[in-house]
């Protein structure tokens, strides 16, 4: 009994959880782990000049077992002389219209009305009872799942409520902070002190039905574990101390790059600058595009890896329209010179590309000069070199919208069309090969809303580029050329 109370005390100092002289709402089910930090809260309550506000949610499920339960807390309260706010939600139908888990519905109303308890009671700390049984089912689910480190830390001692979307309203926890006091304590330490202390919690017979993931881990899981290492659930716990040092490094270093790499951020959209996010490590890519999904949906949950692994791979090695669905309606999406992470109404069917209206009239090309292409930002800049002005590098040109030609091949008049039906060009590296130009792009991956909108440079005998993706072999730059014919896209 003593040892458990130290052991409370001994968190609550550690962490700092409690502010002297607040108001504490705290969550009580009326099961063992609720009731034993209500009795304990209510012992150091002197000690800290804490003001308690007792807390009951009805599910709107269990029947006669839940109304009692609510009774029973009613009784409590009343016996120990604390305010109590009780509600009753119809937890199941909430599921049905946020489209979620029974279980993930009701943690969202749980704490929903946790705040609003807090709102009336003017405090600004929440106190529930996950204990290190709790953590260790916690850690493990997230690792079945494929969490990564902010998963894998579980539960911590103090997390802020405004870290939830709690309901589809958009209704969040406000500055509120929730608190987990008996987080290093076992469940057996629990249930012994509730012996001792002569309290009767209630029994939710709801815990031993395993279709529901955490109890099918706490019940058949974890036993079965525990028989090749007794000592799990502490190991578990430890683990996810070690882990959450690792995340606090790990978000260190996403806080400093996330500026230098971010160049617009709103609420429905963030835009990173290509360049310097390929220029991360791929440890705080990953870290930075999880972090854009949690700015603009708030939550990670039913985030996975490969979700993120698959966005990874398109920003950092896709070209300009290349594009990859994330849960929860975004979308990431690479332009010429930036990523995007946004609704996918937001940035709509077409790429980030230099785009022609389409039917419209051929746009003649000032060679030397600046072409602005018709309803769009983007212009063709133009220039003619000799042979020795070629840059360094310039067969290994990373630029999808640069080009240069040979002069004298691309001979004018030079025009911007969009395709037309029957369309060949000979690619690049293709031996001479005349595809469609239909077939090219479906092969190219252009997506079908770019493909009658590309800008297509023309010659006197035909195409001779196709922007962002292949010169014709008849307009490239051979030994024998004398003049360069240099072209570039870009938006002033």
């Amino acid at each position: 009994m003593g040892d458990l109370l130290r052991q409370v005390r001994q968190t609550i100092d550690k962490y700092d959880l409690i502010r002297a002289g607040e108001a504490l709402v705290v969550g009580v089910s009326g099961g063992p782990d609720s009731l034993c930090l209500l009795h304990v809260l209510r012992r150091l309550a002197p000690e800290y000049d804490l003001s308690l506000h007792a807390a009951h949610l009805h599910h709107g499920l269990r029947g006669a077992d839940a109304d009692a339960d609510a009774e029973f807390v009613r009784r409590v309260a009343a016996a120990w002389g604390l305010p109590l706010a009780v509600e009753a939600l119809d937890v199941p139908a909430l599921a049905r219209d946020e489209g979620l888990a029974f279980e993930e519905a009701a943690r969202r109303a749980r704490y929903a009305f946790l705040a609003r308890t807090a709102a009336a009671a003017g405090a600004r700390t929440i106190a529930v009872a996950h204990n290190s049984d709790d953590q260790a089912e916690t850690v493990l689910m997230h690792f079945l799942r494929g969490s990564g480190l902010a998963g894998l830390r579980g539960m911590l001692p103090r997390t802020p409520l405004s870290s939830y979307r709690l309901l589809s309203t958009g209704e969040g926890g406000g500055a509120l902070d929730l608190i987990r006091p008996l987080l290093e304590v076992p469940r057996t330490e629990i249930e012994a002190y509730c012996q001792e202390q002569g309290l009767e919690p209630r029994f939710d017979r709801s815990n031993l039905d395993t279709t529901y993931f955490r109890n099918w881990l706490r019940l058949e899981v974890i036993p079965l574990l525990e028989q090749h290492n007794p000592q799990l659930r502490a190991v578990l716990g430890r683990t996810a101390r070690v882990l959450a040092g690792d995340y606090d490094l790990l978000r260190d270093l996403l806080d400093e790059a996330w500026p230098r790499v971010v160049r617009q951020e709103g609420e429905e959209e963030i835009v990173f600058d290509l360049a310097a996010w390929r220029a991360l490590p791929t440890g705080l890519q990953r870290s930075t595009l999880r972090e854009a999904i949690h700015r603009l949906r708030r939550s990670l949950r039913n985030i996975n890896f490969v979700h993120v692994e698959d966005a990874l791979l398109v920003a950092r090695d896709g070209t300009t329209g290349d594009r990859a669905t994330l849960p929860r309606g975004l979308m990431l999406a690479v332009g010429y010179d930036r990523v995007t992470v946004a609704g996918e109404a937001r940035l709509g069917p077409l790429p980030d590309w230099p785009l022609l209206l389409p039917e419209g009239e051929p746009v003649a090309v000032a060679v030397p000069g600046i072409t602005p292409l018709p309803g769009s930002a983007w212009v063709l800049e133009a220039a003619l070199l000799p042979r020795a002005g070629l840059p360094a590098g310039w067969e290994d040109n990373p630029d999808p919208w640069r080009a240069y030609l040979d002069a004298g091949a691309a001979r004018p008049p030079l025009r911007l069309r969009t395709r037309r039906p029957g369309d060949r060009f000979q690619p690049l590296g293709m031996g001479g090969r005349a595809p469609k130009l239909a077939d090219f792009l479906t092969n190219q991956k252009v997506p079908h809303a770019a493909r009658d909108r590309l800008p297509l440079l023309v010659t006197a005998w035909g195409i001779a580029w196709v922007p962002g993706l292949r010169l014709d072999e008849r307009a490239r730059v051979v030994d024998s050329t004398a003049e360069i014919l240099a072209l570039r896209f870009l938006r002033p």
